[in-house]
């Protein structure tokens, strides 16, 4: 009977830090992702400055709408209520929005350089997405 008892406890023990390690990794990649999303923000931010000459007046109110829009974007993430399709739609409508705003800020001349930028950036992005979508292609098993 103790040694059952033992077992058994042996046998929640190990259960509860393989769980609690477990955890630990998805917290730990959660915090990695929002650093290195950090950093990305940071890197394009200071490539808008430089690239587009911007003004200090020109950070600070492109820094405000970042803000805000780094804001809803998290409460549409949040919303449980919302499809997957609906928070895709929704996150669009707020780029539209911050895209309008920042051209309101922009003289003409930062508007033809940030779209260029943005246009190069979305390049190298769906450069990356292909090795991606062509390594989980090769990880899914075919079914027969």
């Amino acid at each position: 009977m103790k040694r059952i008892l033992l077992c058994a406890v042996i046998i929640s023990a190990s259960v509860c830090t393989a769980y609690a390690q477990e955890q630990k990794t998805t917290q730990q990649k959660e915090i990695d992702q929002k650093s290195y999303q950090a950093k990305q923000a940071q890197d394009w931010e200071n490539l808008l400055k430089t690239e587009l000459k911007l003004t200090d007046d020109q950070l600070t109110k492109i820094a405000v709408v970042n803000k805000d829009f780094s804001e809803k974007k998290e409460v549409i993430l949040k919303d449980a209520t919302l499809t997957d399709d609906a928070k895709k739609e929704k996150k669009m409508a707020l780029k539209k929005e911050k895209e309008a705003k920042f051209t309101e800020i922009l003289t003409v001349e930062q508007q033809a350089k940030y779209k260029e930028l943005v246009e190069a950036k979305m390049k190298e992005v769906q450069k990356q997405e292909v090795p991606k979508q062509e390594a989980q292609k090769q990880e899914v098993p075919k079914q027969q």
